[in-house]
Parts: structure tokens; sequence; C-alpha cells
């Protein structure tokens, strides 16, 4: 998913989609621990998607004020 996508998602869409990619990160890190992985760069392009998720979540909780240092 690119920035602007995730950007134009809602702050609940995007805890779904974190809490999604975390599930996904789980499986990629056991599958590589049993050395099943096919693939090991997923493991870096989920953590990447990780990063901007929670990126647009804390510019969102920002701008709606919603900073919680009150």
């Amino acid at each position: 998913m690119k920035n602007e996508e995730i950007k134009t998602l809602s702050l609940d869409q995007l805890n779904a989609r974190l809490k999604e990619l975390k599930n996904e990160l789980f499986n990629l890190r056991f599958s590589h621990a049993t050395r099943n992985l096919a693939n090991p760069l997923a493991l870096r392009t989920v953590k990447r998607e990780i990063a901007r998720v929670q990126t647009a979540i804390r510019e969102k909780q920002i701008m709606g004020g919603n900073d919680g240092n009150k």
C-alpha cells in the first residue's frame, strides 16, 4: 500500500490494517525461524509498512488534537 493510499484511510481502518500487518509479521517471523520462508525480504517490507501505518495514525491523532498530552 502506498503512502497516499494509507493517508486516505480513517483512524479505525488504520488500526485494523496495523493489526493485520502485525499478525502477518508474526507469521513471517515464525516461517523464517522454521526455515520455510520463501522470500526473506518480505519481513522488511512488512516492517516498513507497519511504520508507515503507525506514522499515519500519529499524524491523524495530532491533527485531531488527540495527542494524549494534557
